[in-house]
């Protein structure tokens, strides 16, 4: 079981930068490793922006600035796009981030991250824009993203919006299980449903 998703309340990394695909989140050449490895795939996310071709820091890129932190991610329009690689689920969560902000994600990645316990919370543009201008403004700032009652809360201002997801991803997330532990959970009442229906089952 995963930890269980409830209220997070997080100062945020923004990344204001748009139609950032699932090779910059982590680049082709780390699809060879086929295990998830999360500390490998976290210290590799957006390789190719937080590291120079000679190996060095790029202190310009944001996850380099120690001035932003937090387990929330903002980020421009469009996340995810690209390839269906899972690995870029697995770089976000393997870095830390339990929620992504953005105003549009590509289908696949959303659901990728819903899989690998990162919540992807889709806002208006409007309130995208707002988030990056309070953070510029003031990098303490925090966000509250509420799963039970769906809602993302910019706490510097007092604006909120609801957001939505599907109601079998809720409860996995605010009970920590993934589809394996959802159907051992349930395991009696397949069981049951089963026995249930083996007559009809066998007239087919």
């Amino acid at each position: 079981m995963k930890q269980k998703f409830n209220i997070i309340t997080s100062t945020c990394v923004p990344l204001q930068l748009e139609n950032v695909d699932t090779d910059q989140i982590i680049p082709a050449r780390f699809l060879k490793a086929t295990t998830r490895d999360e500390k490998f795939f976290g210290d590799n996310l957006f390789r190719d922006w937080r590291f120079r071709p000679d190996g060095s820091v790029n202190e310009d890129f944001v996850l380099n600035n120690p001035t932003y932190h937090g387990c929330i991610l903002v980020a421009g329009k469009n996340f995810g796009s690209g390839s269906s690689r899972e690995h870029a689920a697995w770089a976000i969560a393997g870095y830390g981030f339990r929620v992504v902000i953005s105003s549009f994600f590509a289908d696949i990645h959303k659901n990728n991250e819903l899989n690998n316990f990162v919540l992807p919370v889709v806002v208006s543009e409007e309130f995208l824009a707002e988030l990056f201008e309070s953070i510029a403004n003031d990098p303490a700032t925090e966000v509250e993203v509420n799963l039970p009652a769906q809602t993302v809360t910019n706490l510097a201002t007092g604006r909120q919006e609801h957001f939505d997801i599907n109601g079998y991803k809720k409860h996995c997330l605010m009970n920590g299980l993934d589809d394996i532990d959802f159907l051992i959970e349930n395991k009696s009442m397949i069981e049951e449903w089963e026995k249930e229906n083996e007559a009809l089952r066998f007239k087919c």
